[in-house]
């Protein structure tokens, strides 16, 4: 079956779900430094928290976060990826996902989906700072939701 999104009014939604998005709100905004901290001050159950946290967003928050997924051409030397990863995140990108080919003639292609949202600055500024690091032959937008 099919996965089926609705956008209900607040005032409709049970409890559970309202405080679900307030604990996450407190997590994002660093006001709670754990789920069980969060989950405590809003007066929610953490098995509750557990069961909506991949479920519920505002709309708001859903309408913010964007996914870029990017291809780069890496050289087959220790530590090219671990810069390009570290600098996504000092960038404040979130990796959802990394897929890198077996390397061919000293190359790996490595394809990250990455949550936008938090980046800091534009992601064609994110995208030149990783061709300029030593070991990125290639690093372009190849999708974007």
């Amino acid at each position: 079956m099919a996965e089926r999104y609705y956008v209900v009014r607040e005032d409709l939604l049970p409890e559970g779900i309202l405080k679900t998005e307030q604990a996450k709100e407190l997590l994002r905004r660093g006001e709670a430094a754990t789920i069980n901290e969060a989950a405590e001050r809003v007066g929610l159950s953490r098995s509750a928290y557990y069961k909506y946290k991949d479920g519920v967003y505002s709309l708001e928050q859903a309408s913010r976060e964007t996914i870029a997924t990017l291809s780069m051409d890496l050289e087959h030397r220790s530590g090219v990826l671990s810069k390009v990863l570290g600098m996504l995140a000092a960038g404040e990108g979130n990796v959802l996902t990394i897929s890198q080919s077996i390397p061919l003639q000293g190359m790996a292609n490595v394809v990250v989906s990455l949550d936008t949202s938090r980046i800091n600055g534009a992601l064609p500024e994110l995208l030149e700072k990783l061709r300029s690091l030593d070991g990125v032959k290639r690093a372009t937008v190849v999708g974007r939701s």
